[in-house]
């Protein structure tokens, strides 16, 4: 049986399932080290087996309700740009919100776009309850896209991820559902 994996449309970008052919291009985007550093999971350097990897593991994680990724890409071009997706935790109702954008995609609110679809599929679709994301606080743009989608603020966890042979401090954000509006 195959199981078809959603696709959103929010107005300038689609957000679809990963395909094995995006590796290259996921490899290109993530392997920045702008973007590794401003992430707690993306490696550096980043090659492209270890995208195909990555990608190669989603069908199993939608199917097993721990994860669902989508790949963003911009609607008139269908040039990949970055990637969007939920960690679940279904007992409790919860998820947190990841995202990373290309590096020359910053600042045109391609984030903030695809966040919205997302917490919508996740509040709508998947009946969530609460979403939380984080950030690091030296990426003060992330935390913008949370407070832009409407996540409230509720505290820094204090040098919580090691990376790159440091601790960071991360934001937290949430938003329940019943807080969540178009």
């Amino acid at each position: 049986m195959t199981v078809q994996l959603p696709s959103l449309n929010p107005p300038r970008l689609l957000l679809r399932s990963f395909q094995v052919n995006d590796a290259s291009r996921v490899a290109f985007l993530a392997g920045d080290f702008d973007i590794a550093r401003m992430t707690s999971t993306i490696p550096h350097p980043y090659e492209e087996a270890m995208a195909v990897q990555w990608i190669q593991g989603h069908r199993s994680q939608y199917l097993s309700n721990t994860a669902i990724h989508f790949a963003i890409l911009l609607r008139e071009s269908d040039l990949l740009i970055g990637a969007i997706g939920l960690e679940l935790d279904v007992q409790n109702q919860n998820a947190e919100l990841g995202y990373w954008i290309g590096k020359p995609y910053w600042n045109q609110g391609y984030a903030t776009e695809a966040a919205q679809a997302v917490l919508e599929y996740g509040f709508r679709k998947m009946g969530l309850h609460r979403v939380q994301a984080r950030h690091f606080t030296k990426n003060p743009a992330s935390g913008r896209v949370m407070q832009k989608i409407g996540m409230t603020y509720e505290g820094t966890l204090r040098q919580s991820i090691y990376r790159f042979g440091c601790f960071e401090d991360a934001a937290l954000y949430s938003i329940l559902c019943d807080e969540f509006r178009l």
